[in-house]
């Protein structure tokens, strides 16, 4: 069975990110003590853990089992949990490395649709910034390397799997990469817009017409183009692109 149809993959709240951080100025995590017995019960607590959502236990839990039975009976499966585990502590970096391990040994294992949605899910994770987003400021600016990363990661997965249970959810996902992508180009062409940088404003609002014309910011690529013609005196064009905009309009 899938570790997804169990377990519920879901961005971990910026409240919880946050009261973690505040708390973890302040006072350590204690450790929890890891029992070392037959693999069987050590995956059986494991999996309680993960059920109850104690993450660091289950974390500790899992990585004590692979490390002292690498070859044990649930050996991929306790590779498949502890991607899992990490990505819900959001600690995405080890997240990132598990999955990269697991794409390595095992390339062709049947749920191989599941380790690139965790990919794809721990690349956006990521990507956001939870300070930003508690204060509710506009970051399109800031370097989108984890967000290219995840939309490669859910086009691999509908590569390998098109009829994949998680296809859909990529899917929606990638149009999300996409506006996040177009935003980011966007705030550039601002920036060179309002330094008179206005082929270089041109330039960009042009990579949003042809990489992302199916998202929102289509609009503003077009107000930046004609206003970048406009002070370089282009008028046929800028009067071009004023025509397009009113069309878009209607």
């Amino acid at each position: 069975m899938k570790i997804m149809m169990s377990k519920k993959i879901t961005l971990l709240p910026i409240s919880m990110i946050f009261a973690l951080v505040l708390s973890g100025c302040s006072q350590t995590i204690d450790e929890p003590e890891i029992q070392i017995t037959a693999p069987e019960q050590m995956y059986q607590n494991a999996q309680e853990a993960l059920d109850t959502g104690n993450m660091l236990k289950a974390t500790r839990t899992l990585e004590a089992l692979e490390s002292r039975y690498p070859f044990g009976p649930q050996a991929t499966q306790v590779q498949l949990d502890l991607i899992y585990a990490y990505y819900r502590q959001a600690n995405n970096e080890q997240a990132l490395a598990s999955i990269d391990r697991f794409l390595r040994l095992n390339p062709t294992h049947p749920d191989i649709d599941y380790v690139y949605y965790m990919r794809g899910l721990a690349n956006m994770q990521s990507d956001e910034n939870m300070f930003h987003e508690m204060l509710d400021i506009d970051r399109s600016d800031r370097d989108p390397q984890f967000a290219k990363q995840a939309f490669k990661d859910f086009k691999q997965l509908l590569i390998a799997k098109p009829n994949s249970h998680y296809a859909a959810d990529a899917q929606l996902r990638m149009q999300a990469l996409k506006n996040r992508l177009a935003k980011h180009h966007i705030a550039i062409a601002q920036y060179y817009l309002e330094r008179e940088i206005y082929v270089g404003a041109i330039n960009r609002s042009k990579e949003v017409l042809v990489s992302f014309n199916d998202t929102s910011s289509t609009t503003q690529a077009l107000e930046i183009m004609q206003s970048a013609y406009k002070a370089l005196k282009q008028n046929d064009l800028a009067e071009k692109t004023a025509k397009i905009i009113e069309q878009n309009k209607k």
